[in-house]
């Protein structure tokens, strides 16, 4: 059964979307997190992807505060991701109530200190992101292209110990256009046993059933839940559907 999780990501503290990474293309959804998560568990999902937008422009964890509350006072399986680039950045984060840290440019620019963590903390607590433009990672928020090729990239880390990562296509991500099967597919042919979590293009419940068609573990789900293309309903019924 693929998981459903939402995100909520955060700028100032509020929930907002961008458009393919770029910053200047800011939605604002919500200025309550907490009022978004405790919506997303009322309607029984377990899991949420939040995204530190200001951390990850400004290499410095900032929306500490966002998590403890929504930690706090939901019951939410929570990942945070974004300006985790220090010891005190990913005990802070943890500390303050996420399960799983998501890890995404320290991963490339310093893989000592990436495996350092992922030998501390586990598998199970890293979660590798990986953002990608034509197959290419990028990083810094999207901001910094990289001419690192995604699978060659996957398949050193998952050798050297990580067992899930997210994967973002950025030409796909705020578009409501479809997410990229080729491209998972093609990753869980070279690598099977890795978890893989979808990201970036979901725009209706069919595109889960084919996600899940393909293998992914995991699909994360934004602008089509604020922009009215899925409904949280659905979402309850998918995971009953898929149950069956």
């Amino acid at each position: 059964m693929i998981e459903i999780i939402p995100a909520i990501d955060l700028i100032d503290g509020k929930c907002v979307r961008l458009s393919q990474g770029d910053f200047a293309q800011k939605k604002i959804y919500n200025e309550n997190p907490l009022e978004v998560a405790k919506k997303f568990e009322s309607y029984g999902l377990k899991r949420l992807h939040i995204v530190d937008l200001d951390g990850a422009k400004n290499g410095k964890v900032t929306n500490l505060r966002v998590l403890e509350t929504v930690a706090k006072n939901t019951n939410l399986l929570i990942d945070f991701g974004g300006g985790i680039k220090a010891d005190e950045d990913i005990n802070s984060v943890f500390n303050a109530g996420a399960k799983l840290a998501s890890i995404g440019s320290i991963a490339v620019k310093n893989s000592e200190k990436f495996f350092g963590w992922l030998e501390k903390f586990g598998g199970e607590r890293i979660l590798l992101g990986a953002d990608v433009k034509e197959k290419r990672l990028a990083i810094n928020g999207w901001q910094t292209a990289t001419k690192i090729q995604i699978l060659p990239f996957l398949r050193e880390y998952f050798a050297k110990g990580i067992t899930q990562t997210f994967v973002t296509d950025i030409s796909k991500d705020g578009l409501l256009q479809g997410s990229s099967n080729e491209l998972y597919e093609e990753i869980l042919r070279e690598i099977p046993k890795i978890k893989l979590i979808a990201s970036g293009g979901v725009s209706k419940i069919e595109d889960v059933y084919e996600l899940e068609k393909i293998g992914c573990s995991g699909v994360i789900i934004g602008k089509a839940i604020y922009e009215g293309r899925i409904q949280l309903e659905e979402l309850e019924n998918g995971k009953r559907k898929t149950e069956s």
